[in-house]
């Protein structure tokens, strides 16, 4: 709150308190914030609940445990709405060995990896909590997400719609004494993957499907061949339940082929839609002469 107050004084700061045990919301308040408690658990309803209430020509999101640059965020804020762009990501950069774990990093870097192989690469660090948006961006953002992994749901958001959005490095610190993560490596690198993978399948319908029908094609054509070829020098099937298999697996595939060519048609109308409401927000006019 101090840093804010010291380099980016004009801003309006709001704490969402997602159940603290501790003075966090009276500390806050005494800092000059705005408090607001979020009684339902997880990050991503934080985050759908901070975009429903703020209003504002730029948005900053950042964590409150005193890990990422505060002095940076007059530069994020500067590139977001003299670029004319609907998200600046500060991508991290640790400062010290501690600051940013090593699970967390190759974690990161991973599933980074993955989401860029489906979505396209944009971004080199797709967790950071640390980002700044316009309004047009925050009142079109659904947020289904609950837990950490809606910062993959935040970056998909933008290369769904093909937003313009830039990636900023920014220091990254260690915590403060006695302040512990409560992120996990494994149980939430999980969650987010699953997430990439339940995004893939929603928004990217026919490629997803396609990899489904492929793999029972494969399958039920090399459990095929053997019966071919001993049909071809016997003329008899004698494996009849292993040919029946063969029929089922490659009509399920059919069956998820045309499962995604239907969905694919439903997403492009939904994401029509999402554009829609993107588009109804006017972008920011610096020079205020459209306000």
């Amino acid at each position: 709150m101090r840093d804010f107050h010291v380099h980016l004084p004009q801003a309006q700061v709001y704490v969402f308190d997602n159940n603290s045990s501790d003075n966090t919301g009276q500390l806050a308040r005494e800092a000059g914030a705005i408090v607001r408690n979020v009684a339902m658990q997880g990050k991503g309803s934080v985050v759908r609940r901070m975009f429903a209430d703020v209003e504002a020509d730029a948005y900053i999101m950042i964590d409150g445990d005193g890990t990422y640059d505060v002095s940076a965020a007059p530069r994020l804020v500067d590139r977001l709405l003299h670029d004319g762009l609907d998200m600046v990501v500060g991508s991290r950069v640790s400062a010290g060995q501690g600051a940013y774990r090593f699970g967390h990093r190759t974690g990161n870097s991973m599933l980074t990896g993955f989401l860029s192989t489906i979505f396209g690469r944009t971004f080199t660090d797709i967790l950071s909590g640390y980002r700044v948006f316009s309004r047009r961006y925050v009142k079109s953002f659904a947020a289904h997400s609950s837990g950490f992994e809606i910062e993959t749901e935040l970056t998909v958001h933008a290369l769904e719609l093909r937003m313009p959005v830039a990636e900023v490095e920014t220091v990254y610190g260690a915590r403060p004494a006695g302040s512990v993560s409560k992120l996990s490596t494994c149980r939430d690198g999980v969650r987010i993957f699953l997430t990439i993978l339940r995004l893939f399948k929603s928004e990217k319908p026919l490629g997803f499907y396609s990899i489904a029908f492929a793999l029972c094609a494969l399958a039920s054509i090399d459990l095929a061949i053997p019966i071919f070829v001993t049909y071809l020098e016997t003329g008899l099937v004698p494996r009849l339940p292993t040919a029946v298999l063969c029929a089922a697996l490659m009509l399920l595939g059919v069956i998820l082929l045309a499962c995604g060519i239907i969905l694919d048609a439903v997403t492009k109308g939904r994401i029509e839609q999402k554009r829609f409401s993107y588009l109804a927000v006017p972008a920011f006019d610096p020079s205020g002469e459209n306000a």
